[in-house]
Protein backbone atom coordinates (compact mmCIF):
# COMPACT_ATOMS: atom_id res chain seq x y z
CA UNK A 1 0.00 0.00 0.00
CA UNK A 2 1.12 3.56 -0.60
CA UNK A 3 0.05 6.98 0.28
CA UNK A 4 -1.01 9.29 -2.00
CA UNK A 5 -1.95 13.20 -2.26
CA UNK A 6 0.67 15.07 -0.50
CA UNK A 7 -0.07 18.67 -2.57
CA UNK A 8 -0.13 20.17 1.16
CA UNK A 9 3.24 18.69 2.73
CA UNK A 10 6.51 20.21 2.79
CA UNK A 11 10.15 19.85 4.08
CA UNK A 12 10.98 21.26 7.18
CA UNK A 13 14.06 21.69 9.65
CA UNK A 14 13.80 19.59 12.57
CA UNK A 15 13.23 22.25 15.17
CA UNK A 16 10.84 24.20 13.15
CA UNK A 17 7.14 24.65 13.92
CA UNK A 18 4.15 25.58 11.83
CA UNK A 19 1.17 27.23 12.59
CA UNK A 20 -1.11 26.94 9.00
CA UNK A 21 -3.82 24.84 9.92
CA UNK A 22 -3.82 22.92 6.66
CA UNK A 23 -5.11 18.82 5.94
CA UNK A 24 -8.42 17.09 5.80
CA UNK A 25 -10.16 17.23 8.67
CA UNK A 26 -10.34 13.54 9.92
CA UNK A 27 -6.22 13.62 9.76
CA UNK A 28 -5.44 16.55 11.41
CA UNK A 29 -3.42 16.36 14.41
CA UNK A 30 -4.50 18.06 17.64
CA UNK A 31 -1.44 20.57 17.83
CA UNK A 32 -2.29 21.57 13.99
CA UNK A 33 -5.91 23.01 15.46
CA UNK A 34 -3.92 24.99 17.72
CA UNK A 35 -1.12 26.41 15.62
CA UNK A 36 1.91 24.96 16.64
CA UNK A 37 3.26 21.77 15.13
CA UNK A 38 6.29 20.11 13.81
CA UNK A 39 6.21 16.68 12.55
CA UNK A 40 4.93 14.99 15.17
CA UNK A 41 1.51 15.78 13.50
CA UNK A 42 2.42 13.08 10.78
CA UNK A 43 2.78 10.39 13.13
CA UNK A 44 -0.72 11.35 14.27
CA UNK A 45 -2.31 11.34 11.02
CA UNK A 46 -0.54 7.48 10.39
CA UNK A 47 -2.25 7.01 13.51
CA UNK A 48 -5.75 7.63 12.07
CA UNK A 49 -4.95 5.88 9.20
CA UNK A 50 -3.58 2.87 10.72
CA UNK A 51 -6.93 3.29 13.04
CA UNK A 52 -9.04 2.97 10.02
CA UNK A 53 -6.93 0.14 8.23
CA UNK A 54 -7.57 -2.04 10.93
CA UNK A 55 -11.27 -1.77 11.95
CA UNK A 56 -12.74 -0.34 9.07
CA UNK A 57 -13.98 3.53 11.39
CA UNK A 58 -12.40 6.87 11.72
CA UNK A 59 -11.43 7.09 14.79
CA UNK A 60 -12.85 10.82 15.05
CA UNK A 61 -15.99 11.54 13.30
CA UNK A 62 -18.97 14.17 13.00
CA UNK A 63 -21.33 15.77 9.92
CA UNK A 64 -19.28 19.22 9.90
CA UNK A 65 -15.68 19.84 9.62
CA UNK A 66 -16.44 22.11 13.25
CA UNK A 67 -17.38 18.58 14.60
CA UNK A 68 -14.98 16.49 13.50
CA UNK A 69 -12.07 19.25 14.78
CA UNK A 70 -14.23 18.91 18.45
CA UNK A 71 -13.75 15.40 18.27
CA UNK A 72 -9.80 15.43 17.91
CA UNK A 73 -9.61 18.49 20.47
CA UNK A 74 -11.62 15.76 22.99
CA UNK A 75 -12.88 12.56 21.85
CA UNK A 76 -11.34 9.32 22.80
CA UNK A 77 -11.05 6.60 19.84
CA UNK A 78 -12.95 3.25 20.41
CA UNK A 79 -11.16 0.49 21.10
CA UNK A 80 -13.51 -1.46 23.01
CA UNK A 81 -16.06 -2.39 20.10
CA UNK A 82 -15.90 -5.05 17.30
CA UNK A 83 -13.50 -5.44 15.49
CA UNK A 84 -11.03 -4.02 18.03
CA UNK A 85 -11.26 -7.50 20.14
CA UNK A 86 -9.26 -9.30 17.37
CA UNK A 87 -6.90 -6.91 16.95
CA UNK A 88 -3.20 -8.23 18.52
CA UNK A 89 -2.06 -6.22 21.38
CA UNK A 90 0.65 -4.48 19.64
CA UNK A 91 -1.58 -3.41 16.81
CA UNK A 92 -3.81 -1.63 19.46
CA UNK A 93 -0.69 -0.44 21.34
CA UNK A 94 0.94 0.90 18.31
CA UNK A 95 -2.41 2.87 17.44
CA UNK A 96 -2.55 4.02 21.36
CA UNK A 97 1.03 5.30 20.91
CA UNK A 98 -0.13 7.17 17.98
CA UNK A 99 -3.58 8.76 18.62
CA UNK A 100 -1.74 10.46 21.53
CA UNK A 101 -3.05 14.21 21.97
CA UNK A 102 -0.04 15.22 23.67
CA UNK A 103 2.65 15.28 20.85
CA UNK A 104 5.55 14.56 23.68
CA UNK A 105 4.11 11.50 23.94
CA UNK A 106 3.89 9.94 20.85
CA UNK A 107 6.08 7.54 18.90
CA UNK A 108 8.67 9.16 16.08
CA UNK A 109 8.77 7.58 13.15
CA UNK A 110 12.21 5.74 13.91
CA UNK A 111 10.28 4.98 17.25
CA UNK A 112 7.28 3.12 15.08
CA UNK A 113 9.89 1.24 13.05
CA UNK A 114 11.31 0.04 15.81
CA UNK A 115 7.49 -0.83 17.30
CA UNK A 116 6.79 -4.68 17.95
CA UNK A 117 4.21 -4.74 15.67
CA UNK A 118 6.02 -3.66 12.57
CA UNK A 119 9.63 -4.21 13.58
CA UNK A 120 12.17 -5.95 10.94
CA UNK A 121 15.18 -7.41 11.89
CA UNK A 122 16.44 -6.42 8.52
CA UNK A 123 15.36 -3.30 8.19
CA UNK A 124 17.92 -0.53 9.68
CA UNK A 125 16.36 2.32 11.64
CA UNK A 126 17.16 5.49 10.86
CA UNK A 127 18.74 8.24 12.94
CA UNK A 128 16.36 9.80 15.08
CA UNK A 129 16.94 13.80 15.88
CA UNK A 130 14.75 13.07 18.93
CA UNK A 131 18.11 11.81 20.25
CA UNK A 132 19.89 14.48 19.68
CA UNK A 133 17.65 16.71 21.74
CA UNK A 134 17.42 14.26 24.31
CA UNK A 135 21.52 13.91 24.74
CA UNK A 136 21.22 18.36 24.53
CA UNK A 137 18.72 18.25 27.31
CA UNK A 138 21.30 15.41 29.44
CA UNK A 139 24.41 16.96 29.05
CA UNK A 140 23.06 20.09 30.37
CA UNK A 141 21.00 18.70 33.03
CA UNK A 142 22.25 18.59 36.82
CA UNK A 143 23.68 15.46 38.65
CA UNK A 144 20.42 14.97 40.17
CA UNK A 145 18.72 14.72 37.21
CA UNK A 146 21.20 12.61 36.11
CA UNK A 147 20.63 9.92 38.36
CA UNK A 148 17.07 10.53 38.33
CA UNK A 149 17.36 9.50 34.26
CA UNK A 150 19.72 6.54 35.18
CA UNK A 151 17.26 5.19 37.39
CA UNK A 152 14.62 5.19 35.11
CA UNK A 153 17.00 3.41 31.94
CA UNK A 154 17.34 0.87 34.28
CA UNK A 155 13.21 0.36 34.87
CA UNK A 156 12.24 -0.36 31.18
CA UNK A 157 12.96 -3.94 29.63
CA UNK A 158 14.73 -5.25 26.94
CA UNK A 159 11.98 -4.90 23.98
CA UNK A 160 12.13 -1.13 25.10
CA UNK A 161 16.32 -1.21 24.37
CA UNK A 162 15.55 -2.26 21.33
CA UNK A 163 15.18 1.44 19.40
CA UNK A 164 17.88 2.96 21.70
CA UNK A 165 20.68 0.05 20.68
CA UNK A 166 19.38 0.87 17.35
CA UNK A 167 20.38 4.66 17.52
CA UNK A 168 23.38 3.80 19.33
CA UNK A 169 24.82 1.53 16.96
CA UNK A 170 24.26 4.23 14.06
CA UNK A 171 26.54 6.30 15.69
CA UNK A 172 29.02 3.59 15.66
CA UNK A 173 30.79 3.14 18.90
CA UNK A 174 34.57 3.09 18.64
CA UNK A 175 35.12 -1.03 18.41
CA UNK A 176 38.18 -0.92 21.19
CA UNK A 177 35.80 0.63 24.07
CA UNK A 178 32.24 0.63 22.45
CA UNK A 179 31.78 4.30 23.30
CA UNK A 180 31.17 7.45 21.25
CA UNK A 181 32.20 10.93 21.40
CA UNK A 182 30.77 14.01 19.35
CA UNK A 183 32.91 13.11 16.50
CA UNK A 184 30.17 10.31 16.62
CA UNK A 185 27.31 11.93 16.25
CA UNK A 186 28.87 14.21 13.62
CA UNK A 187 29.44 11.49 11.44
CA UNK A 188 26.06 9.72 11.97
CA UNK A 189 24.51 13.30 11.28
CA UNK A 190 26.23 13.49 8.00
CA UNK A 191 25.47 9.69 6.79
CA UNK A 192 22.26 9.18 7.67
CA UNK A 193 20.33 12.73 8.03
CA UNK A 194 17.74 13.90 5.23
CA UNK A 195 18.46 16.97 3.39
CA UNK A 196 16.22 19.17 5.60
CA UNK A 197 18.02 17.90 8.48
CA UNK A 198 21.17 18.80 6.46
CA UNK A 199 19.72 22.14 5.75
CA UNK A 200 18.90 22.93 9.61
CA UNK A 201 21.26 24.05 12.33
CA UNK A 202 23.29 21.30 11.92
CA UNK A 203 26.43 23.31 13.34
CA UNK A 204 24.19 24.61 16.55
CA UNK A 205 22.76 21.00 16.85
CA UNK A 206 26.76 19.82 17.25
CA UNK A 207 27.73 23.01 19.71
CA UNK A 208 24.96 22.10 21.93
CA UNK A 209 26.83 18.37 22.37
CA UNK A 210 30.24 20.40 22.56
CA UNK A 211 30.73 18.74 26.55
CA UNK A 212 31.23 15.36 24.35
CA UNK A 213 34.23 16.53 22.77
CA UNK A 214 36.18 16.38 26.33
CA UNK A 215 34.78 12.82 27.28
CA UNK A 216 33.21 9.40 26.12
CA UNK A 217 29.87 8.28 26.17
CA UNK A 218 29.03 4.76 26.81
CA UNK A 219 25.23 2.68 26.06
CA UNK A 220 24.41 2.85 29.82
CA UNK A 221 24.71 6.62 29.81
CA UNK A 222 23.47 6.85 26.43
CA UNK A 223 20.46 5.00 27.52
CA UNK A 224 20.10 7.36 30.05
CA UNK A 225 20.23 10.23 28.07
CA UNK A 226 17.88 9.24 25.38
CA UNK A 227 15.39 7.74 27.57
CA UNK A 228 11.94 10.34 27.38
CA UNK A 229 9.39 10.51 30.77
CA UNK A 230 7.07 12.09 28.25
CA UNK A 231 6.92 9.15 25.68
CA UNK A 232 6.78 6.31 28.54
CA UNK A 233 4.35 7.63 31.05
CA UNK A 234 2.10 7.23 27.81
CA UNK A 235 2.56 3.35 28.39
CA UNK A 236 -0.33 1.60 29.98
CA UNK A 237 2.65 0.03 32.30
CA UNK A 238 4.26 3.28 33.44
CA UNK A 239 2.80 2.98 37.32
CA UNK A 240 5.23 -0.48 37.04
CA UNK A 241 8.00 1.39 35.08
CA UNK A 242 7.99 3.91 37.56
CA UNK A 243 8.01 1.95 40.93
CA UNK A 244 10.61 0.26 39.83
CA UNK A 245 12.51 3.01 38.70
CA UNK A 246 11.92 5.14 42.00
CA UNK A 247 14.00 1.77 43.98
CA UNK A 248 16.98 2.36 42.10
CA UNK A 249 17.00 5.98 42.29
CA UNK A 250 16.73 5.30 46.34
CA UNK A 251 19.57 2.69 46.03
CA UNK A 252 21.95 5.33 44.52
CA UNK A 253 20.47 8.99 43.51
CA UNK A 254 18.45 10.01 45.79
CA UNK A 255 19.56 12.35 48.80
CA UNK A 256 18.23 15.33 50.95
CA UNK A 257 17.45 18.39 49.20
CA UNK A 258 15.97 21.49 49.95
CA UNK A 259 12.89 23.56 48.69
CA UNK A 260 14.33 26.13 47.59
CA UNK A 261 17.14 23.62 45.42
CA UNK A 262 14.21 21.41 44.14
CA UNK A 263 12.23 24.40 42.59
CA UNK A 264 15.44 25.74 41.09
CA UNK A 265 16.17 22.83 39.53
CA UNK A 266 13.24 22.88 37.80
CA UNK A 267 13.33 26.20 36.83
CA UNK A 268 9.76 26.88 39.35
CA UNK A 269 9.53 30.40 40.97
CA UNK A 270 9.13 30.89 44.80
CA UNK A 271 5.23 30.64 44.10
CA UNK A 272 5.63 26.86 43.17
CA UNK A 273 7.36 26.32 47.20
CA UNK A 274 4.41 24.89 48.81
CA UNK A 275 3.58 22.63 45.77
CA UNK A 276 7.12 21.56 45.77
CA UNK A 277 7.00 20.60 49.94
CA UNK A 278 4.98 17.98 48.68
CA UNK A 279 7.38 16.68 47.04
CA UNK A 280 10.12 16.17 49.32
CA UNK A 281 9.29 13.13 52.63
CA UNK A 282 9.43 15.29 56.15
CA UNK A 283 11.58 11.97 57.71
CA UNK A 284 14.65 12.22 55.23
CA UNK A 285 14.25 15.63 52.94
CA UNK A 286 14.75 13.07 50.11
CA UNK A 287 12.66 13.16 47.17
CA UNK A 288 8.96 10.65 47.23
CA UNK A 289 8.20 9.17 44.65
CA UNK A 290 5.84 12.00 43.94
CA UNK A 291 8.36 13.86 43.89
CA UNK A 292 10.63 11.72 41.82
CA UNK A 293 8.14 11.78 39.08
CA UNK A 294 7.25 14.92 38.95
CA UNK A 295 11.35 15.77 39.30
CA UNK A 296 11.17 13.39 35.58
CA UNK A 297 8.85 15.16 33.46
CA UNK A 298 6.91 17.97 34.98
CA UNK A 299 3.91 19.57 36.84
CA UNK A 300 1.04 18.71 34.57
CA UNK A 301 1.63 14.56 34.30
CA UNK A 302 -1.22 12.15 35.11
CA UNK A 303 1.70 11.18 37.80
CA UNK A 304 0.43 13.59 40.50
CA UNK A 305 -2.30 11.06 40.96
CA UNK A 306 -0.13 8.08 41.43
CA UNK A 307 0.59 6.47 44.66
CA UNK A 308 3.22 7.62 46.88
CA UNK A 309 6.33 6.22 48.06
CA UNK A 310 7.65 6.04 51.36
Amino acid sequence: MKLIDFGLSDFIRPDERLNDIVGSAYYVAPEVLHRSYSTEADMWSIGVITYILLCGSRPFWARTESGIFRSVLRADPNFDDAPWQSASPEARDFVKRLLNRDYRKRMTAAQALSHPWLRDEHRQIPLDMLVFKLVKAYLRSTPLKRAALKALSRAITEDDLIYIRAQYNLLEPSSRDGQISIDNFRMALLQNSTDAMKESRTLEILNALEPLAYRRMDFEEFRAATISPYQLEALARWEEIAGTAFEYFEQEGNRAIAIEELAQEMNLSSAAYSIVRDWIRPSDGRLSFLGYTKFLHGLTMRSSNARRHH
